[in-house]
């Protein structure tokens, strides 16, 4: 009997319940919960088995607290909003219950996120016996367990490494993300940073483009150089590693009214007064843009994840992509989600599988391409993210 909890009932919580109902040998007992009760009584009417909700202030430790106590979970799984990372650790190692999540912490006030945060909770579980896995969705998570299984398996030494993330769907909408508008926007206008020989390397925002040939169909397509979060702990745990990018896509419709967007003041996340009332105008435009959770009806095309990888293997260069392809339209008819979201969700299911299992099971803090990578990769292609590698 294993029981899980998960704290966040949109699109990506909406996934990994799903999934995790799908395999009752592993979850036995499930709870969702989020601010908005009637979010998860929504999810769980979609369920062929029943399952528990409850209402709960991710912000607020003591009720965290409290509705572990009352569930008692083996792991509680959160896929709330980053800012709530630190509060939801709080509460696990009061309550001594294992940890994960798909982003790493970043403070509401501030458009940053690294790990420090969180690594420094490395000796409070290790006393305490649990485990935080970190980062477990699939950029950040896939990506660091295909560059650990290409570590394992096909390099001596990874020098280059090039994360390549493309969605090449379309919602129909003039301008809609396929995740969290306020995190989505925060990340994308970010300065833009890479790993090289040894030190980060600034770039203005989106200020540098290639364009990448996607496999199976999918075409060339124009990607914007961005920091990631994976890479902080790739470039620590990589053997031999030269230089880390991460290559995203940008449709130029989205571009285009983002721009607008920003040079108007609404992506600001500092608060501004109107009429008497301090108004983050971010979180303003959160609330007039489509929820991403609305958009798997009407969103086809696919998405293309993956690590381009370039390295040495027994004194000789070598060249290793892996990557996953996953179907806008068939996500959406399995789990009643687009693609992104889906993406998102079954690593967090199996993140949560290998550490109740015990497959990924220690005292401390951990990033994904910290634990053997063969179980992890096993389990994507049974649980609907099938990999595949081109080697030359």
């Amino acid at each position: 009997m294993s029981r899980v909890l998960i704290i966040g009932a949109g699109g990506v919580g909406s996934v990994v319940v799903h999934k995790c109902a799908q395999v009752p040998e592993v979850f036995s007992e499930i709870c969702l919960a989020s601010r908005t009760l009637s979010k998860c009584d929504a999810i769980a009417a979609q369920l062929d088995r029943p399952i528990q909700t409850a209402q709960v202030d991710a912000d607020n430790v003591p009720e965290m607290v409290e509705l572990i106590r009352s569930f008692k979970p083996d792991l509680v799984l959160n896929v709330a909003l980053p800012y709530q990372d630190l509060h939801i650790m709080d509460a696990c190692l009061e309550t001594g219950v294992d940890y994960l999540d798909t982003a790493n912490y970043e403070p509401l006030d501030e458009a940053k996120f690294e790990y420090s945060w969180q690594w420094a909770y490395q000796e409070r579980f290790r006393e305490k016996g649990i485990t935080a896995l970190l980062g477990s969705g699939f950029d950040p998570g896939v990506t660091n367990v295909f560059c650990a299984y290409a570590q394992k398996h096909h390099f001596d030494e990874i020098h280059q490494l090039d994360i390549i993330d493309c969605n090449a769907g379309d919602h129909g909408k003039h301008f809609a993300t396929n995740f969290n508008p306020e995190i989505n926007i925060r990340e994308v206008t970010a300065k833009g940073r890479y790993w090289e020989r040894g030190e980060w390397v600034e770039t203005d925002p989106l200020s540098w483009s290639m364009n990448y040939d996607f496999p199976e169909g999918i075409g060339s397509k124009k990607c914007y150089l961005m920091y990631h979060e994976e890479l902080e702990s790739l470039v620590q745990n990589l053997k031999g590693i030269k230089r880390a990018r991460f290559w995203m896509t940008f449709s130029d419709q989205y571009l285009k009214h983002l721009e607008v967007l920003e040079n108007v003041g609404m992506t600001r996340i500092d608060p501004v007064e109107y009429n008497g009332t301090e108004v983050v105008p971010l979180q303003f435009l959160k609330a007039l843009l489509p929820d991403p959770a609305s958009l798997g009806p009407d969103t086809k095309g696919k998405t293309c994840i993956g690590c381009l990888m370039q390295g040495v293997k027994d004194g000789k260069p070598k060249t290793v992509y892996i990557y996953n392809i996953c179907d806008h339209q068939q996500a959406y008819a399995e789990v009643k989600s687009q693609a992104v979201s889906y993406t998102t969700g079954v690593p967090a299911m199996i993140g949560a599988m290998m550490v109740m299992t015990g497959t990924w099971k220690k005292p401390g803090v951990f990033n994904m391409e910290q634990f053997d990578p063969d179980p992890f990769m096993e389990k994507l292609n049974k649980h609907g993210l099938p990999w595949k590698e081109i080697i030359s």
